[in-house]
Protein backbone atom coordinates (compact mmCIF):
# COMPACT_ATOMS: atom_id res chain seq x y z
CA UNK A 1 0.00 0.00 0.00
CA UNK A 2 2.77 2.57 0.76
CA UNK A 3 4.44 1.63 -2.45
CA UNK A 4 1.15 2.90 -4.53
CA UNK A 5 1.11 5.48 -2.55
CA UNK A 6 4.27 6.93 -3.07
CA UNK A 7 4.36 6.01 -7.21
CA UNK A 8 1.08 7.75 -7.27
CA UNK A 9 2.71 10.65 -5.38
CA UNK A 10 5.28 10.82 -8.27
CA UNK A 11 3.19 10.32 -10.57
CA UNK A 12 1.02 13.06 -9.38
CA UNK A 13 3.25 15.78 -10.00
CA UNK A 14 2.97 16.74 -12.98
CA UNK A 15 -0.45 17.52 -12.72
CA UNK A 16 -0.23 20.01 -10.15
CA UNK A 17 1.91 22.14 -12.58
CA UNK A 18 1.06 25.49 -13.91
CA UNK A 19 -0.87 25.52 -17.07
CA UNK A 20 -2.47 22.46 -16.16
CA UNK A 21 -6.34 22.43 -16.62
CA UNK A 22 -8.63 21.16 -14.03
CA UNK A 23 -12.44 19.80 -14.87
CA UNK A 24 -13.88 18.56 -11.41
CA UNK A 25 -17.51 16.92 -11.47
CA UNK A 26 -18.73 15.84 -8.92
CA UNK A 27 -21.54 12.94 -9.78
CA UNK A 28 -25.29 13.88 -8.61
CA UNK A 29 -26.73 11.54 -5.65
CA UNK A 30 -22.89 11.33 -4.06
CA UNK A 31 -22.27 15.00 -2.88
CA UNK A 32 -24.66 14.38 0.56
CA UNK A 33 -24.91 16.99 3.27
CA UNK A 34 -26.95 17.86 5.94
CA UNK A 35 -27.80 21.29 7.94
CA UNK A 36 -30.79 22.36 10.16
CA UNK A 37 -32.65 23.85 7.13
CA UNK A 38 -32.32 21.37 4.62
CA UNK A 39 -31.95 17.86 6.34
CA UNK A 40 -30.55 15.52 3.41
CA UNK A 41 -29.73 16.55 0.45
CA UNK A 42 -28.49 15.24 -3.12
CA UNK A 43 -26.47 17.65 -5.66
CA UNK A 44 -24.84 18.30 -8.44
CA UNK A 45 -21.43 20.72 -9.00
CA UNK A 46 -18.92 21.14 -11.40
CA UNK A 47 -15.61 23.09 -10.81
CA UNK A 48 -13.42 23.66 -13.49
CA UNK A 49 -10.20 26.03 -13.90
CA UNK A 50 -6.64 26.29 -14.27
CA UNK A 51 -3.46 26.20 -12.20
CA UNK A 52 -1.75 29.29 -12.38
CA UNK A 53 1.49 28.42 -10.31
CA UNK A 54 2.35 25.00 -9.38
CA UNK A 55 0.34 23.49 -6.31
CA UNK A 56 -2.32 26.20 -6.87
CA UNK A 57 -5.00 26.06 -9.17
CA UNK A 58 -8.29 29.05 -9.69
CA UNK A 59 -11.33 27.30 -10.50
CA UNK A 60 -15.18 28.21 -10.75
CA UNK A 61 -17.77 26.94 -9.54
CA UNK A 62 -21.56 25.64 -10.86
CA UNK A 63 -23.80 23.86 -8.57
CA UNK A 64 -27.39 22.85 -8.33
CA UNK A 65 -28.99 21.25 -5.11
CA UNK A 66 -32.32 19.47 -4.81
CA UNK A 67 -34.45 18.50 -1.86
CA UNK A 68 -38.00 19.32 -0.71
CA UNK A 69 -38.94 22.13 0.07
CA UNK A 70 -35.29 23.96 -0.91
CA UNK A 71 -33.49 23.73 -4.14
CA UNK A 72 -30.29 25.99 -4.21
CA UNK A 73 -28.74 27.00 -7.21
CA UNK A 74 -24.67 28.60 -7.22
CA UNK A 75 -22.33 30.23 -9.02
CA UNK A 76 -18.81 30.99 -7.51
CA UNK A 77 -14.49 30.92 -7.75
CA UNK A 78 -12.34 30.05 -5.39
CA UNK A 79 -8.77 28.26 -5.12
CA UNK A 80 -7.00 25.33 -4.24
CA UNK A 81 -3.60 24.71 -2.82
CA UNK A 82 -2.25 21.04 -3.18
CA UNK A 83 0.23 19.90 -0.98
CA UNK A 84 3.43 18.82 -3.13
CA UNK A 85 3.36 15.60 -4.73
CA UNK A 86 0.89 14.06 -2.36
CA UNK A 87 -2.95 14.57 -3.78
CA UNK A 88 -4.03 15.95 -0.80
CA UNK A 89 -5.67 19.61 -1.05
CA UNK A 90 -7.21 22.61 0.92
CA UNK A 91 -9.81 25.02 -0.99
CA UNK A 92 -11.58 28.17 -0.06
CA UNK A 93 -14.15 29.88 -2.57
CA UNK A 94 -17.33 32.40 -2.38
CA UNK A 95 -20.39 31.36 -3.88
CA UNK A 96 -23.68 33.20 -4.76
CA UNK A 97 -26.60 31.05 -4.17
CA UNK A 98 -30.15 31.66 -5.59
CA UNK A 99 -32.97 29.82 -3.32
CA UNK A 100 -36.39 28.44 -5.04
CA UNK A 101 -38.56 27.51 -2.21
CA UNK A 102 -41.33 26.26 -3.15
CA UNK A 103 -44.33 27.75 -3.48
CA UNK A 104 -42.47 30.37 -5.10
CA UNK A 105 -40.32 32.04 -2.89
CA UNK A 106 -36.96 32.95 -3.79
CA UNK A 107 -34.13 34.53 -1.62
CA UNK A 108 -30.42 35.11 -2.86
CA UNK A 109 -27.26 34.07 -0.51
CA UNK A 110 -23.96 34.12 -0.15
CA UNK A 111 -21.46 31.62 1.18
CA UNK A 112 -17.72 31.47 2.11
CA UNK A 113 -16.58 27.83 1.53
CA UNK A 114 -13.74 25.55 2.65
CA UNK A 115 -13.26 22.16 1.54
CA UNK A 116 -10.37 19.78 2.36
CA UNK A 117 -9.69 16.43 0.17
CA UNK A 118 -7.69 13.70 -1.67
CA UNK A 119 -7.15 13.20 -5.44
CA UNK A 120 -7.00 9.92 -6.11
CA UNK A 121 -5.53 8.91 -9.56
CA UNK A 122 -6.90 6.12 -11.50
CA UNK A 123 -4.51 7.14 -14.61
CA UNK A 124 -2.22 9.62 -15.76
CA UNK A 125 -5.23 12.42 -16.20
CA UNK A 126 -8.34 11.40 -13.70
CA UNK A 127 -8.88 11.42 -10.23
CA UNK A 128 -11.62 10.67 -7.55
CA UNK A 129 -11.76 12.92 -4.91
CA UNK A 130 -13.43 12.75 -1.78
CA UNK A 131 -13.44 15.82 -0.07
CA UNK A 132 -15.25 17.22 3.64
CA UNK A 133 -16.59 20.91 2.83
CA UNK A 134 -18.40 23.32 5.19
CA UNK A 135 -20.04 26.31 3.71
CA UNK A 136 -20.77 29.10 5.60
CA UNK A 137 -24.15 31.27 4.72
CA UNK A 138 -23.57 35.12 5.43
CA UNK A 139 -27.53 34.93 5.14
CA UNK A 140 -28.03 32.91 8.28
CA UNK A 141 -26.46 29.93 10.13
CA UNK A 142 -29.40 27.91 9.80
CA UNK A 143 -28.27 28.00 5.79
CA UNK A 144 -24.70 27.06 6.53
CA UNK A 145 -24.00 23.48 5.75
CA UNK A 146 -20.83 20.92 6.23
CA UNK A 147 -20.77 17.74 4.27
CA UNK A 148 -19.04 14.98 2.27
CA UNK A 149 -19.03 15.02 -1.78
CA UNK A 150 -17.54 12.31 -3.89
CA UNK A 151 -16.27 13.67 -7.63
CA UNK A 152 -13.98 13.33 -10.39
CA UNK A 153 -10.97 15.49 -11.37
CA UNK A 154 -9.75 15.69 -15.08
CA UNK A 155 -6.38 17.27 -15.81
CA UNK A 156 -5.26 18.61 -19.13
Amino acid sequence: MIIAFLFTALVAKAQFEKGTWLLNPSVTGLDLSYSSAEKTQFGFQVQGGAFLEDNIALLVHIGADWTDPIDVYSLGVGGRYYFDRTGVYMGAGLKMKKWDLKGGVEEDDYAFGVEAGYAYFLSKTVTIEPAVYYDMSFKDGDYSKIGLKIGFGFYF
